[in-house]
């Protein structure tokens, strides 16, 4: 789906992101002992209970890029009424990869059904959303009840959830090593290449996990130099043939107007987490005029 209304202004840069004003969230509470296995949770007005959007950084799964810069992403959930379990994970440079990153990002997120003891949320109406690498994690979380039960990864109570919203996710590491992508972070992520470690791949990979069984929706701009619109297209050109599958390509946006709510990306983006988040999701809705198949 294509939005008709153009934006002339450049494209935004990791710079750009980083100038931004943080927003602190309303806790922030640790999941595990290691200084980086922690979630900030914003929490709207009113008693609740209330649906829950799971976020995930992105960042390349680098040490470098944390949590923070998606405080005016998670503001502007809250104001819709929704939580936001803010994800921060061990990432690579700071003890993550393989298995790490991955058992934080499930590790946090199981954490939300002891959150749901002490704070209103509604864990009947549960999201995961994730920007770049955490798009992977996202897709990855929604698609690992398929692991084997031998696998260190292999769930033994994981979250429900209605779906998952990627922007300009990461869903074949494959594709990835092929293409560079993070610039060999997808081969740092496993630990090797997928002839080395195709096991790895296997279990690592959301494109290895499908059918996910949850409803996807993937947004991802046309001027995106960091995840190519075409390798985001490919793979749901696989995922449509086993789940509910939706695709917005944004003609004007690159990277990182996807988790800005100030640009014209964010209309998308909303419209993509409120419909997963409805009661009944039998079927993903297209109804925003802006937009044409």
């Amino acid at each position: 789906m294509i939005e008709k209304t153009k934006n002339t202004s450049r494209i935004l840069t990791a710079d750009d992101l980083f100038r931004l004003p943080s927003v602190p969230p309303d806790r922030r509470l640790p999941y595990g002992p290691d200084p980086q296995q922690f979630g900030d949770l914003y929490l709207p007005q009113g008693a609740g209970p209330h649906p829950v959007v799971v976020l995930l950084h992105g960042g390349c799964w680098r040490a470098e890029y944390g949590l923070e810069h998606l405080g005016q992403f998670c503001e502007a959930l809250k104001k819709e009424g929704l939580a936001v379990w803010n994800l921060e994970y061990r990432r690579l440079g700071s003890g993550g990869g393989w298995t790490a990153t991955f058992e934080d990002a499930a590790r946090g997120v199981d954490f939300l059904q002891d959150l749901a003891d002490r704070y209103p949320l509604n864990l009947s109406r549960v999201i995961y959303a994730g920007h770049s690498a955490g798009g992977h994690l996202a897709l990855w979380l929604a698609g690992r009840h398929h692991l084997p039960a031998e696998s260190p990864l292999y769930p033994i109570k994981p979250l429900v959830v209605k779906g998952v919203v990627s922007l300009a996710g990461i869903p074949d590491l494959v594709e990835g090593v092929k293409r560079d992508i993070c610039a060999g972070a997808c081969r740092e992520l496993v630990g090797g290449l997928p002839d080395e470690v195709p096991q790895r791949y296997r279990q690592g990979s959301p494109i290895a996990l499908l059918p996910l069984g949850v409803p996807q929706w993937h947004l991802v701009g046309l001027l995106d130099r960091i995840v190519p619109a075409d390798y985001v297209g490919q793979y749901v050109a696989l995922a449509e043939k086993q789940d509910r599958v939706n695709l917005d390509l944004l003609p004007d946006a690159g990277h990182f107007e996807l988790i800005v709510p100030a640009t014209p990306a964010w209309a998308f983006v909303r419209q993509a987490v409120l419909t997963l988040l409805q009661e009944k999701n039998e079927a993903i809705i297209k109804t925003d005029p802006n937009v044409v198949t």
